[in-house]
């Protein structure tokens, strides 16, 4: 009994220096009771996203640093969402893309990782989703921590190993699955809420990097598809309005409200560089097709790899469907300047482009005097104009 108390605040006093040091990672962990664990299923240390479930052998065979990074690495599980985020994935090679993601956040904040963590360099700065495809199916690797994202552990139950409850009092626990999809969308809700306060004290403290202000904000801001946020931003571009411009005289002296409309004038560009596929294309002109009929856009067609293909531009009025021409010149370098080039050069200022590439090539120096929207395939950043993630 008093081996596992002096594991106990070998715990605290991990958390508690979290707390210190680093106060977002360690605020999280405020909201997951320790609760000791036999071996019957908890080798090291588990989580559900309601505790952290720790083997004390384990624990005991840690350094203090190592003990503070295992709590961070429970925290971060539950404060990413990965127990909700599986979908369609192979559990066991989700579960290892988990803990690359995560070590690899705590590392790069220096906490010391314990003997054999998960830390492929390659993976740095990637998420659990982006590291899946790229692991063996049957990868051999094994992770730090249990991950019971699709259980939980019930104290007080006969059938399972033996747990002890932060209160002292030995008690049993077994492991049920969970209720289903919705109780985890909602305890990842409560997550992300913890997160968020987390981040707003840390922040006005001064104690968060621009890093995970960063991580906060895309995780935190609600994840709309890209056809959805185009569509909301070229539905601002809309003329459609009410006016009360006086009437004719023609038509009597009320003074009533009229729709007044015009057409917007949309210009788009398409990579033809050759990192961008055929089919990309396709789906890109199509949806560019249904949203062009909503509000009814005239638009100029141009394909553009190092220099732009000389048979366009391409002009498609409202009413025609956007048909991508065939043979489209490219398959080389990639040189944004042409476009916004050939465009100074005639004096254009359409109510928007929208630029369909990669984002890999050289940029105009400054921005135009119109707006620009960059449909990005890739990770790649834009030095202005707003940036639509594709993929």
């Amino acid at each position: 009994m008093s081996e596992l108390r002096e594991i106990e605040t070998k715990l605290g006093a991990a958390r508690t220096r979290l707390i210190l040091e680093k106060p977002f990672i360690g605020s999280l962990t405020l909201h997951l009771p320790l609760v000791a664990a036999g071996p019957a299923w908890c080798e090291t240390v588990a989580t559900d996203a309601r505790a952290i479930y720790f083997n004390p052998e384990y624990v005991a065979s840690l350094s203090l640093a190592q003990t503070q990074f295992v709590l961070a690495h429970e925290a971060m599980h539950c404060a990413l969402g990965h127990f909700a985020r599986r979908s369609h994935r192979t559990r066991r090679r989700w579960d290892i893309a988990c803990d690359h993601a995560a070590n690899l956040l705590l590392a790069d904040e220096g906490l010391r990782p314990p003997p054999g963590a998960l830390l492929n360099p390659e993976f740095r700065g990637l998420s659990a989703e982006e590291i899946y495809p790229l692991l063996p199916p049957e990868s051999a690797e094994t992770t730090l921590d249990r991950h019971l994202f699709e259980e939980h552990v019930v104290i007080g139950d006969k059938n399972a190993g033996t747990a002890r409850t932060r209160h002292g009092a030995l008690e049993d626990a077994v492991l049920r699955a969970e209720a289903g999809p919705a109780a985890r969308e909602e305890l990842a809700r409560r997550w992300q809420g913890r997160m968020a306060s987390a981040a707003q004290q840390a922040r006005q403290a001064g104690r968060l990097s621009e890093s995970w202000l960063r991580l906060v904000d895309n995780l935190i801001q609600p994840q709309l598809p890209w056809r959805a946020l185009l569509a909301r931003y070229l539905m601002g571009l809309a003329r459609d309005d009410y006016s009360f411009q006086r009437p004719s005289r023609r038509e009597g002296a009320a003074l009533l409200p009229g729709l007044a409309g015009g057409e917007v004038d949309l210009h788009v560009a398409l990579d033809t560089s050759g990192s961008v596929g055929e089919e990309d294309l396709a789906q890109f002109a199509a949806e560019i097709d249904a949203l062009k009929g909503q509000l009814r856009a005239r638009v100029t067609l141009l394909a553009c790899d190092e220099r732009l293909d000389s048979r366009g531009p391409w002009v498609f009025e409202p009413w025609e469907p956007i048909s991508i021409p065939r043979e489209l010149g490219g398959g080389g370098g990639t040189s944004f300047l042409p476009v916004f080039e050939w465009m100074a050069g005639r004096c254009l200022r359409p109510d928007a482009l929208l630029y369909f590439t990669d984002a890999e090539g050289e940029f105009p120096r400054r921005a135009p005097d119109f707006p620009v929207i960059w449909l990005v395939k890739g990770r790649s950043k834009v030095p202005w104009g707003e940036r639509i993630q594709l993929n």
